[in-house]
């Protein structure tokens, strides 16, 4: 197997042509924004054509893209399943979700309960939205009583408190945070 297709199995470049498209760009306005010829930008779009890092890098910025970015849209460019799991963190019942950056979380929780110690955190952000109910989330500094319908988006790292006021159901999304230079 040559190396051309021995790579065209693990990393799939046809989503420039989709990003290309999706931007409404030509190929030849791709190459007047990256410097890259339309010819090996072409065959780039066909997996026919290995590509060096200074031309992921051009090809990322022409879509507003990181290098990285780009790479892993080339790496993974389906979708990926994965199923729930089911656990309790003190008097609340989760089913949990994971991909790459970021963990959504349904939640069910009585009135009375209360969550004073939330899972450790990294860096992240949490938004909570609740789905019924109402819960009030306690800071050092500041409080929210939220009910159905409603979301609060705060960095995940500050102590806080998570009381239920009536039954409740929550979807808790943690995004990781990104740090770019």
């Amino acid at each position: 197997m040559s190396e051309i297709a021995s790579n065209s199995l693990s990393l799939d470049f046809s989503v420039i042509r989709d990003l290309r498209k999706q931007s409404g760009l030509t190929l030849q306005q791709v190459s007047d924004h990256s410097g890259l010829s339309v010819a090996s930008l072409s065959k780039l779009e066909r997996n026919q054509n290995l590509v060096e890092l200074e031309t992921l890098h051009r090809l990322a910025r022409v879509f507003g893209l990181s290098a990285s970015d780009l790479l892993s849209l080339a790496e993974n460019p389906t979708a990926h399943r994965k199923k729930a799991t089911h656990y309790r963190s003190g008097p609340f019942d989760f089913e949990k979700i994971s991909f790459q950056g970021v963990e959504v979380f349904h939640a069910t929780a009585a009135a009375g309960d209360s969550l004073s110690h939330p899972e450790a955190h990294g860096d992240e952000y949490e938004i909570c939205w609740v789905r019924k109910g109402r819960v009030h989330i306690a800071f050092t500094h500041e409080q929210h009583t939220l009910k159905a319908g409603e979301a609060l988006k705060f960095d995940a790292v500050l102590p806080h408190t998570y009381q239920i006021l009536t039954d409740a159901e929550l979807t808790i999304v943690h995004l990781t945070k990104t740090h770019r230079f």
